[in-house]
């Protein structure tokens, strides 16, 4: 904690529960920060949240493990959010078990405040945005998918989406927006806003990224992979889009890389398959090379 991180991620890190009952670390800000992490940044997460009393051991490790990878501060919870994920009928359908409780942005330590990259990564409300005012990167970049979940107790904890409702003064600050295709018909104005003078993109899974920079729109393919679980892909895509934007790349090919990390993850799954920027430019090269040899025939 004695330099300020390239890359900070805020938001919470869930305990995911998978459809045969097994346990996973997840969350925006775990996704973010490791795939940050994994491209050679200084990379840090402050969340909300009690993992010590988690029964499943390999749990316990692996956020043992992402901890040595990553800075990390844990504000005091009674315990962690915890989501069930499941697809039916080809849309993923959410419950949430448990809520962390919202962050304290103030308790951001003061090198903090003035990341290269800060990522507002919330899954569950845990964010208020309008106490973001002492949070000065050089990059703001927002995932707002948390912001557009509401969920009631006595419903079971089923997660339904929301419009996004955010003011303009904070959207003038952002750089950088990511959003699903389910969640865009549900925040044109802030999409249109960030959108005039920044970066955003919808992610269509296999349709594709949508891109709006500055008013001008451009449609990104998606690779054709074998999806074993897309768990934290659009988390993984958007920390390599703020990254690689930060670096000079430019919007599309930007995108393109990004998609390309999503698309090394989703072939495996969870935490532990966010790749490293080796990882993905190997996976681009054979990409390359395949459309190279289609093009032979």
């Amino acid at each position: 904690m004695h330099q300020a991180p390239e890359f900070l991620a805020i938001g919470h890190i869930s305990i995911d529960r998978r459809p045969d009952g097994s346990l996973v670390p997840g969350g925006t800000a775990l996704y973010a920060a490791l795939l940050a992490s994994r491209f050679g940044l200084r990379s840090a997460i402050l969340t909300r949240g009690r993992f010590d009393h988690i029964e499943d051991e390999s749990v316990r490790e692996s956020l043992t493990r992402y901890a040595s990878e990553v800075d990390l501060i844990v504000q005091e919870a009674d315990e962690p959010t915890q989501f069930t994920n499941k697809s039916v009928a080809g849309r993923r359908e959410q419950t949430i078990h448990s809520w962390a409780g919202e962050i304290d942005l103030n308790g951001v330590p003061p090198m903090w405040r003035s990341a290269g990259i800060i990522h507002l990564g919330p899954i569950a409300q845990e964010i208020d945005v309008r106490r973001a005012g002492r949070l000065s990167p050089d990059f703001f970049g927002i995932t707002p998918q948390g912001l557009m979940r509401d969920w009631r107790t006595e419903h079971d904890g089923k997660v339904t989406v929301v419009p996004l409702r955010l003011a303009y003064e904070f959207l003038g600050r952002i750089d950088a927006m990511v959003l699903s295709s389910e969640e865009h018909s549900l925040a044109r104005d802030e999409i249109e806003v960030i959108g005039s003078r920044g970066l955003v993109a919808v992610t269509r899974g296999a349709a594709g990224v949508q891109l709006t920079d500055r008013g001008h729109q451009t449609q990104i393919p998606a690779f054709n992979v074998p999806v074993v679980d897309d768990t934290g892909s659009g988390d993984v895509f958007a920390a390599a889009l703020f990254i690689l934007r930060t670096q000079g790349i430019g919007v599309a090919q930007a995108a393109r890389i990004a998609s390309a990390s999503a698309a090394v993850m989703i072939q495996t799954g969870g935490p532990d398959a966010v790749p490293t920027r080796e990882q993905v430019d190997a996976f681009l090269a054979d990409e390359q090379r395949k459309a190279q040899q289609r093009n032979a025939w």
